[in-house]
């Protein structure tokens, strides 16, 4: 089968990301001695140097990871809803819908705490060890992609008349950053300098230093000069999507009361494998749900519909619909108010009467809930109709229902020869969710927008509360031990896309030896819009599906028979996927990174 790229094959490590730099920063780490954990968080801090437009330190980031020969875990990185940000203030405000943009949306940052955590717990470098990489390249430059200035420019006029700690950063001499010209950002290289001379200043001399440092870090970033900063800058009004100047409700009480913490993965088995995803905090178990839903024997041997074919794809597409609306019901933060009945989404039962709803021959145009346990499903009502424009900057820029594509998050996959497996997907503080913060050299990030502004709903905004982002690193284990660890960008698509490869990856035929993670990557993708949509101004587009133009004139006939509102985008326009794979018996590494907007890169040996 052609494939853009070989999938990688090796013994020593394995990394895949959405960027080249941040791939050959974890990969240098590897060669250094160390580990999957120690290349990620590399990795996690180069993300937000070089991909600006997709991530920063003041968002989130979920992990899934398995140490060598134990059980997965996940590590939160989503910072929870402020103590002031009460669905009462919102809507004294005059507001029906958390801002796409500015600090009101500005949830507790949690990226930086998380990286922490995974580095002091089961990493094995010091601190400057893995933030050397993005202070270099934040200090002396590195080469624009074309998307960093695309971005810029569809903010220009906000950046030049409202954010001008942005526009002074990404708008120097009135010009945004050409692709391939060197851009640097002396401001988060000093802060990172900064951060690392105070935490050993306070770590002092002795054993145990490097956790003493790491410790001292977290304590800077959530007490020091960055809450100092970062709280300072949310109490200034800022011009946001709503049209109107905000403060934000992040205080210094907020950032130094949070902490990231390990939690138990959602697991569904299927067909000998299990994965492993976040909880309803995240968008996680509704590829699970996906799985759920599928025929017994589907896609396996005589199990129909066949890979690739119409059927196959209206299958995948109903059981998205589904899955995405019991999401829209059910998900949200379950350490919060929300009763999430995962227990029950995911069980045979009623996934047996769930997939009974869909019509062999008929696209759905509703969004049909489930009532798990017996409970009655309440949905938000949509702020917004179909094709509804998201404003300057707001929410999280992904491919649309034309295929035009907007940018993304970030994703990283790190396999080691210790057989350490881990997936990330960075993402918020994007450069176009508010102003960079004087002296920090970056801003804050805008996942309250995916919270509901009606009481009573599993993500309704509420203090303390951890809005249901779409981030959504994914684990797979066969037979019970860690093999493959896969993600994307892409907010709502995230699920859809990485369902689509985990499929493309067990039910076709292996390629030297192992799972043939390229081809799988690279295989003609698609995406539907037909709920709600978590970011600003939540839209809905009823019946629609996006597909690659490569998926063939058959398979595009068969849908548009079965009544889909088909889109057909580029020949390569969905799909951002990294992975990473292991061989348990004979210990092969392999790795592979998407195509498309010719950015990802997978590195190993």
């Amino acid at each position: 089968m052609f494939t853009t790229r070989p999938t990688l094959q090796g013994t020593h490590g394995m990394v895949s990301s959405t960027h080249w730099l941040a791939s050959a920063a974890a990969m240098a780490v590897l060669e250094d001695d160390g580990n999957a954990f120690d290349a990620a968080v590399a990795a996690g801090f180069v993300l937000h140097v070089v991909e600006p437009h997709l991530n920063g330190p003041g968002g989130e980031v979920p992990l899934v990871f398995a140490p060598a020969g134990r059980a997965p875990q996940v590590l939160c990185g989503q910072g929870p809803a402020p103590a002031g940000a009460t669905i009462d203030h919102y809507r004294s405000l005059g507001l029906d819908l958390v801002p796409g943009t500015g600090p009101l949306a500005a949830a507790v940052p949690g990226a930086f705490d998380a990286w922490m955590l995974l580095l002091r717990d089961h990493g094995t470098k010091s601190l400057a060890d893995v933030l050397k990489y993005a202070i270099g390249y934040a200090e002396h430059g590195h080469p624009a992609v074309e998307r960093i200035g695309e971005t810029v420019e569809t903010v220009r006029a906000l950046f030049e008349t409202e954010w001008p700690t942005s526009a002074e950063l990404y708008l120097p001499g009135g010009r945004s950053p050409a692709a391939g010209a060197l851009l640097r950002n002396p401001a988060l290289a000093a802060t990172w300098r900064r951060l690392i001379t105070e935490a050993r200043a306070a770590a002092g001399p002795g054993a145990g230093r490097r956790d003493a440092e790491i410790e001292a870090a977290r304590r800077v970033w959530r007490e020091g000069f960055v809450a100092e900063a970062l709280a300072g800058f949310a109490a200034r009004p800022v011009m946001d999507t709503s049209g109107e100047r905000h403060a934000g409700t992040l205080s210094g009480d907020d950032l130094a009361g949070y902490a990231a913490a390990y939690e138990e993965p959602v697991t569904h088995d299927w067909q000998g494998w299990t994965v492993a995803k976040a909880g309803p905090w995240s968008q996680g178990p509704a590829f699970l749900q996906q799985l759920a839903l599928l025929p017994e024997g589907f896609g396996s041997g005589a199990g129909l519909p066949r890979y690739g074919t119409a059927e196959y794809v209206h299958t995948l597409v109903e059981g998205t619909k589904l899955a995405m609306a019991d999401r829209e019901a059910w998900y949200g933060d379950a350490t919060g108010t929300a009763d999430v009945p995962l227990r029950t989404l995911l069980s045979p039962g009623y996934n047996a009467a769930r997939r009974a709803l869909i019509d062999p021959d008929r696209a759905s145009y509703e969004l049909r809930p489930g009532s798990p346990d017996g409970r009655l499903p309440r949905l938000p009502e949509p702020a917004a109709g179909p094709g509804a424009p998201a404003g300057a900057g707001a929410g999280e820029p992904t491919v649309g229902r034309d295929g035009a594509t907007r940018g993304d998050t970030c994703h990283v996959d790190v396999v080691d020869r210790w057989g350490n497996l881990i997936s990330a997907t960075p993402s918020g503080g994007w450069l176009q969710s508010n102003p960079v913060v004087p002296g920090l050299g970056f801003p804050l990030g805008t996942r309250l927008q995916m919270t509901w502004l009606t009481p009573g709903l599993p993500n309704s905004l509420a203090p303390g509360r951890r809005p249901r982002t779409t981030l959504t690193p994914s684990l797979a284990l066969r037979d019970g031990v860690p093999v493959l660890a896969f993600g994307t960008p892409g907010g709502d698509q995230q699920d859809q896309w990485s369902l689509h490869f985990f499929l493309s990856v067990v039910l076709r035929e292996k390629v030297r030896g192992g799972y043939d993670l390229q081809g799988a990557i690279d295989a003609p993708n698609w995406h539907t819009d037909a709920f709600p949509s978590s970011f600003y101004p939540r839209a809905v587009e009823p019946g629609s599906l996006t597909v690659e133009s490569r998926i063939g004139d058959a398979v595009l006939a068969g849908l548009r028979r079965r009544g889909h509102r088909v889109t057909v985008g580029d020949a390569w326009s969905e799909g951002r996927l990294c992975a990473v794979a292991r061989d348990p018996e004979t210990g092969v590494l392999s790795a592979a990174a998407n195509p498309r907007m010719m950015q990802g890169y997978a590195a190993g040996r």
